[in-house]
């Protein structure tokens, strides 16, 4: 088998030094977890009498399980990563993203001696709460709900309040904590742990994001190290996947990026990337990429944005004038909230099914003290096939906008 070469970084051999192997080997060797890592005892839930783990149910296990039987999860099998108009059955859905993170998340935190379970919960709940039509549609959201309420809609954050708000699962503070630090557009080289420890201080977090979006979400940092290896994976696992389906899209050709790979940086970079940190991680209290690593990884993420996500078929005309569906459907749902119009699909498909399940938890959905969250909401949970359904009724003008597929 041929051994992939990158002529822009080829320090990143995808080879562990014998010192580091060293140390992998002892971690596995002892059987246990790293002082570093995150135990199952040091699992917190807002309700610590419930959910109590069991010896086939530990603690982050549940909060796996929790997550995986909730609609929002489902949902990301109809949700696009970048190429929401592609007819084509090949292109990456979130939920295969999720399971491309937790892919890359776990290989780095075996290696590391880190717990499992936890970065496994992590990963599979950090998209929970994504837009349809990706990161345009997060943007379009943003737009409306910025102009109406002055906050600021982040994925991230809509993540962790579909956790912990609207399905009520009593997910740990861990990974609520991880969910919200996973950004993948803030990139860094070292990530230490925040020193986070209870749920008063996540409040505050949660509530400072919306007041302030990005000033505040470029800063956080997870509470573990399981948390900081799933943020830095988000973008191993999309910086080469991404440009795959851009090829397979017919946006970019197989000689169309600066190192030569094509569409094999993919398995470059899983292999490139993973060793370089776990190179620099291991031992240490901290998870980080050498000078070289995260000089590459910078630069492939530039790559992309240069001739994948800032392209015309990504981000051009259709997209924007999606942008304004995004704006009318908004409006007509918070009329639908005012009138109490039960009949809306704001109530049928959103409202009344929260009620349901967060009955079973003694819990309510607040839904008459804040409409603009309400809407928000709404809008965030639907896939690309339910907004373009829901659009087109009720706008009929808007059927022009959407290809057909044969």
């Amino acid at each position: 088998m041929t051994t992939l070469h990158n002529v822009l970084a080829p320090e990143l051999t995808g080879a562990l030094s014998a010192r580091a192997a060293a140390a992998v080997r002892d971690l596995r060797s002892q059987g246990g977890l790293s002082p570093a890592a995150t135990p199952d005892a040091a699992c917190l839930r807002r309700d610590a009498s419930a959910d109590r783990p069991t010896l086939l149910r530990p603690a982050f296990v549940r909060d796996c399980e929790k997550i995986m039987h909730i609609p929002a999860y489902n949902r990301l099998n109809g949700k696009t990563q970048v190429f929401s108009f592609a007819a084509n059955d090949d292109i990456t859905r979130r939920n295969l993203h999720e399971q491309l993170v937790c892919r890359v998340a776990r290989d780095i935190g075996r290696a590391l001696g880190l717990n499992l379970d936890l970065i496994e919960a992590i990963s599979l709940g950090h998209d929970v709460g994504h837009t349809p039509f990706g990161h345009a549609g997060e943007r379009f959201l943003n737009e409306v709900y910025h102009a109406r309420t002055g906050r600021w809609f982040f994925h991230n954050v809509q993540s962790a309040r579909v956790l912990d708000v609207l399905y009520g699962r009593n997910v740990s503070l861990q990974v609520l904590d991880g969910v919200i630090c996973h950004n993948g557009e803030f990139e860094q080289q070292v990530f230490e742990t925040s020193g986070l420890a209870d749920f008063d201080a996540f409040d505050r977090v949660v509530a400072s994001c919306w007041r302030k979006g990005a000033r505040v979400i470029g800063h956080l940092r997870p509470m573990t190290l399981e948390g900081c290896v799933v943020r830095v994976s988000d973008i191993i696992a999309y910086v080469g996947k991404d440009r795959q389906d851009a090829i397979r899209a017919g946006l970019v050709g197989e000689d169309g990026f600066d190192d030569g790979l094509g569409g094999a940086y993919n398995a470059w970079a899983l292999r490139a990337f993973v060793a370089d940190i776990v190179e620099s991680s291991v031992g240490t209290s901290r998870i980080m990429m050498s000078e070289a690593g995260f000089a590459e990884l910078r630069r492939a993420k530039r790559e992309n944005y240069d001739k994948i996500y800032s392209s015309s078929e990504v981000s051009g005309d259709v997209p924007h004038a999606v942008g304004e569906l995004f704006w009318r459907l908004y409006e007509r749902e918070l009329l639908a909230l005012a009138t109490h119009d039960r009949a809306d699909p704001i109530f049928l498909d959103h409202i009344l099914p929260l009620e349901r399940h967060l009955s079973h938890y003694g819990r309510d959905y607040a839904w008459e003290g804040d409409p603009d969250q309400v809407v928000c909401d709404f809008i965030s949970s639907m896939t690309d096939d339910y907004f373009v359904s829901l659009t087109t009724r009720l706008f009929p003008d808007a059927r022009a906008l959407f290809p057909r597929r044969a």
